[in-house]
């Protein structure tokens, strides 16, 4: 499980990578969204704290248009979280690195 850093994911891995890991958060984000840019580091710095216990994923928007319809997502940032397999929460724009900590845990 986690290796300390947000991985990759993409429309072709999503499903294998929220399959494979009983916890998931994964950050759908666009390289133009400047809210994005504030919450990365957030992403970078739990996917480090919570490596062994979760899995942090970036999903390009831009680039991966299946998953953002499959989820009905209509903005970014939006964090879904996973557990076992099935989306459990989500978080929709930029907030506190607190707040997104707080959610992780209940499904830890």
């Amino acid at each position: 499980m986690g290796s300390g850093a947000a991985i990759e994911v993409t429309d072709a891995n999503f499903d294998k990578v929220i399959k494979d890991n009983p916890v998931v958060v994964v950050d759908f984000w666009a390289v133009w969204c400047m809210p994005c840019k504030v919450i990365a580091p957030y992403v970078e710095d739990l996917a480090k704290k919570y490596a062994g216990k979760a899995v942090f994923g970036k999903l390009d928007a831009d680039a991966n248009q299946g998953k953002m319809m499959q989820y009905g997502i209509m903005g970014v940032p939006t964090l879904l979280f996973f557990k076992n397999g099935k989306l459990v929460d989500n978080i929709v724009g930029a907030v506190p690195k607190a707040q997104i900590e707080e959610k992780l845990k209940k499904y830890l």
